[in-house]
Formats: structure tokens, C-alpha cells, sequence
């Protein structure tokens, strides 16, 4: 039996060859860290090459552990023991559960300690990610608790009018308890001094850079644009959102009734990432920003905190993982004022937004990286290809197969010889046999690049597609011609 089918669905755990009892704190450490932030379990009876040696007295560690926790964790989280026989050789294995009576301190020697997990290591809680513990320990989220400014020295017009435009309904002054901008005792609270025009805490800012080339130290002349946006967090929003926008250039194509535009990103993506980047920051780590970097061929959204539970994104189903909410009040403020959604997760939204692009690949889908501290969103620049083994922006450049792209400035697009009526008639009889056929296999029918596949089907008036995402098909209009 192996370590993994010890452990089962678990992702997290740490393992001991034996049971240390006089250095309790060795792994009564990993015991405050699991319930601290996503459980995890303790594996007795194997060394660290994960080669099962047994214990001798599996009942007895099992009673000795139970009196350790109960001795030295503070407050006592949940935990199960069990006894397992592996390889023929008996193992303890203790599951912690995460905590709601957070921090869990490890007591001995006159310490009072807690511990956090950070990657496969179990680490002393430094004193933000110990502020963090204490406010979901009282069952409140950072953004609830009342600020340290007053209400009346603010001012809303921001989120007044915002309100006003997207909702046609008038902001009321009893809303300023029923949003949380105030507590029931008139105070302002934190999401209260993140809203307001000017707010005054000063980390809540972003730093947007258009960079030239594919790093940030890439020639003579760095940075194209840049911009440090301050304000209320509505103001953030708007006015990072249009520092991307002024760079998200688009190719067209003129096709027979309509013009087709190409985006470098998907505005939803875009506007997803960022709203993202910005409720779901961890606004007690001081010193850091939203940073916005945007080069040739990506766009990198950064937030300071990783997932709200702490856990990594490796391995999992990025399209089902469950919304967290880590400023519960500013999500829902921002939900009311039609600028995200209540339910569902980002990562889904932002991936199906790139699913529907015509241009998408496997390589230019979006990235997400989460550690303890950071979260990055990497969106690919979709008019950033490589043809014939040079990367090249297809808004700037003209294609090599026949069809020309254009910029929003004006430059003519539309067909350009022969690609179009080469292929035009073999696409169309092979979505008639095969209704279902994807892009793809198209492609490999033909011989020609997916790229091109969908050059012809956008430009033709006669093809589209019913239906919507992988359930839906293509449908040849006038086929009897």
C-alpha cells in the first residue's frame, strides 16, 4: 500500500517514522498548521522515503497522541485517529480538521504558538497571517470589522452614481448600513474606507504597465505606458479596466454581411480577472498592490493573498472549484452594483470566455498561479501567434495564407485571393456529412492549419453555428445550393 492510498482524497499531510514524545512540538506544529488553514492528516510508521516501517505499539501511540493534542493545542481542534495495517505493518494516521476557532496555538516550554502551512512545510504564523487567523476565529471577515476613519469625513458620489447608472434605482442613505458601509453603530467599516471617493488606505491602489517586448527589462525604452491608479476601489476598477482597453488592440475581418473583430483578450476575461484581483485581495498585507502588467504576448493580473483556504490550485478542476469569499461585503456590494456575480467561480467564467474566442488554442488558454502570499492570472495575448517559426501580433502584421487582418484605426481587412474559394466549398460539404465535426478535425481532413479553418468559416455568410459551446454544431444555411 502507498502513501497516497493512505491518505486518500487528501491533499495535504505530513509523515513520522515514529512518535517523538519528548519534542511534542516536532509534529504537534503540523497538527496547529492543518487547523489553522485546510486540514490535512499525520501519518505515524513511515520514514521520509515513504517506506512503510510500522509501529510497534499502533494503540499505544494512537492513546499517546490523543493526550498530546489535548495537552498541548490550544484551543483542542477536531481530529480523527485511526489504526491501518499497510504492507502487513500497523500505521497511525491522525486527520485534523479545519478550525473555526482560529488561531490553534501549539502550548509548551511557555510558548504560545501558531502554525500555518505553506507548500509540504508547517511554519510559525508571521503577524498578518496571525491577524488573519484572529478575524476568522471571531467569525467576521476583515472588510465587516469598523475602520479607524469616520463616516463623515467621506464621501460616495462614486458609488452613488455608479449604482444610479447600473441599476436605475437611487443609492438611499439608509443603504449605506444594508451595503455594510457602516456597522449598526454608525461606524465606517474597512469595505466602507475601500468604497469611498478617496479612500485612505493607501495599499489599496494598482500599478498598471504596458511593458515593450515579452519582459520587463526588454531594450532601450522599458515601458510603453504606465499608470498608478488611487482612489475608491469603484475607481480602481474603471480606471484599470480602461488602462487595459486602451492596449487590448483588435484584428478584423470583413465578411460577406458583417465585420468580424478579433481581440487580443476577451474583455469578459478582462474584466473578470480584475474584479477578481480586487475584492478578493488580501487588504491586511501592507506594502503591496494589484499590479497590471501587460507585454507583447500576455497580460499578468497580480494579487496580494493567495486562495482564500490556502490551498493550492495543482491537480484540481479549475472549472469546479467553489467560490470563497475572502471580503464577503465588498463581493456583494460589487454584485449589487451588476459588476460580478453572486454565484460561480471566476476561473470558470474567464475560462469559457476564452473557450467561445475563434482564434483560442490549447497554449494560449489562461493561467492561473496561487501560492500562500500571491495570486497571478495570465491572460495570452490571442493575436500573439507563431507562423513558419516566427511570433508575430496579427493586428500589426499581415497573414501569410491568403487573408489580410486590419486594425480598429482604419486599416482595410476583408479577403484576399484565393484561401476563401480553395476551401470554402470542401468546409461546407463536410459540415453537411458531419454536422458535429469540430475545427479540428476539419483541419486534418484538409491538411491546412486551424487557424485558416476558421479564416474561412468567419468570412462565410452561409455557416453558422447553433447552439452554444461544446454541445452545439455547425449548420450549412442554403444547402441545397
Amino acid at each position: 500500500m502507498s502513501v497516497k492510498e493512505l491518505i486518500g482524497e487528501t491533499t495535504e499531510y505530513d509523515k513520522k517514522r515514529t512518535l517523538e514524545e519528548k519534542r511534542p512540538k516536532s509534529w504537534l506544529k503540523s497538527v496547529s498548521a492543518f487547523a489553522n488553514t485546510f486540514g490535512g492528516k499525520l501519518i505515524f510508521g513511515i520514514d521520509d522515503d515513504d517506506n512503510i516501517v510500522g509501529l510497534e505499539d499502533a494503540k499505544g501511540v494512537s492513546e499517546k497522541i490523543s493526550e498530546a493534542i489535548k495537552m498541548h493545542m490550544n484551543p483542542i481542534p477536531n481530529f480523527k485517529l485511526s489504526q491501518e495495517i499497510a504492507d502487513g505493518k500497523e500505521v497511525v494516521i491522525v486527520e485534523i480538521m479545519t478550525g473555526n476557532e482560529t488561531p490553534y496555538y501549539y502550548s509548551g516550554n511557555g510558548q504560545l504558538v501558531a502554525f500555518v502551512r505553506v507548500g509540504n512545510e508547517s511554519i510559525i504564523a508571521n503577524p498578518t497571517q496571525l491577524r488573519e487567523l484572529v478575524i476568522k476565529g471571531s467569525g467576521r471577515s476583515y472588510d465587516s470589522l469598523p475602520s479607524q476613519y469616520k463616516f463623515e469625513d467621506m464621501a460616495f458620489t462614486k458609488l452613488r452614481s455608479v449604482y444610479k447608472q447600473r441599476t436605475g434605482k437611487s443609492f438611499e442613505d439608509t443603504d449605506y448600513e444594508s451595503f455594510g458601509i457602516i456597522d449598526g453603530n454608525g461606524k465606517l467599516t474597512n469595505a466602507g474606507a475601500l468604497l469611498a471617493d478617496e479612500s485612505p488606505i493607501r495599499h489599496s491602489r494598482v500599478f498598471c504597465t504596458r511593458w515593450n517586448g515579452l519582459t520587463k527589462a526588454s531594450g532601450l525604452m522599458d515601458a510603453i505606458d504606465d499608470e498608478e491608479i488611487s482612489g475608491g476601489l469603484i475607481s480602481l476598477f474603471q480606471d484599470g479596466l480602461k488602462f487595459i482597453m486602451n492596449h487590448n488592440r483588435k484584428a478584423w475581418k470583413k465578411a460577406a454581411t458583417h465585420r468580424v473583430e478579433y481581440p487580443d483578450y476577451p474583455e469578459r476575461a478582462v474584466t473578470e480577472g480584475l474584479v477578481n484581483a480586487l475584492i478578493h485581495r488580501d487588504y491586511l498585507m501592507i506594502g503591496s498592490e494589484v499590479h497590471i502588467d501587460m507585454f507583447d504576448d500576455r497580460l499578468e493580473i497580480y494579487s496580494p493573498g493567495g486562495m482564500v483556504d490556502g490551498s493550492s490550485l495543482e491537480g484540481r478542476d479549475l472549472r469546479n472549484i467553489s467560490s470563497q469569499r475572502r471580503n464577503p461585503v465588498l463581493a456583494d456590494i460589487f454584485s449589487r452594483l451588476n459588476l460580478m456575480e453572486r454565484r460561480g467561480s471566476g476561473f470558470k467564467k474567464i475560462l469559457e470566455d476564452y473557450d467561445f474566442q475563434e482564434n483560442v488554442t490549447e497554449e494560449l488558454m489562461p493561467k492561473f498561479n496561487t501560492e500562500y502570499k500571491d495570486f497571478t492570472l495570465k491572460l495570452y495575448n490571442l493575436n500573439y501567434i507563431e507562423e513558419n517559426g516566427i511570433k508575430h501580433n496579427v493586428v500589426q502584421d499581415v497573414a501569410q495564407d491568403g487573408t489580410q487582418d486590419g486594425t480598429q484605426d482604419g486599416t482595410q481587412g476583408g479577403t484576399q485571393g484565393g484561401t476563401q474559394g480553395k476551401y470554402d466549398l470542401q468546409i461546407k460539404k463536410l459540415m453537411i456529412d458531419n454536422p458535429s465535426i469540430t475545427t479540428i478535425m476539419i483541419a486534418n481532413e484538409l491538411g491546412i492549419s486551424v487557424r485558416t479553418v476558421k479564416r474561412v468559416i468567419s468570412a462565410n455568410a452561409d455557416i453558422e453555428y447553433v447552439g452554444s459551446g461544446y454541445s452545439g454544431h455547425w449548420k450549412v444555411i442554403n444547402s441545397d445550393k
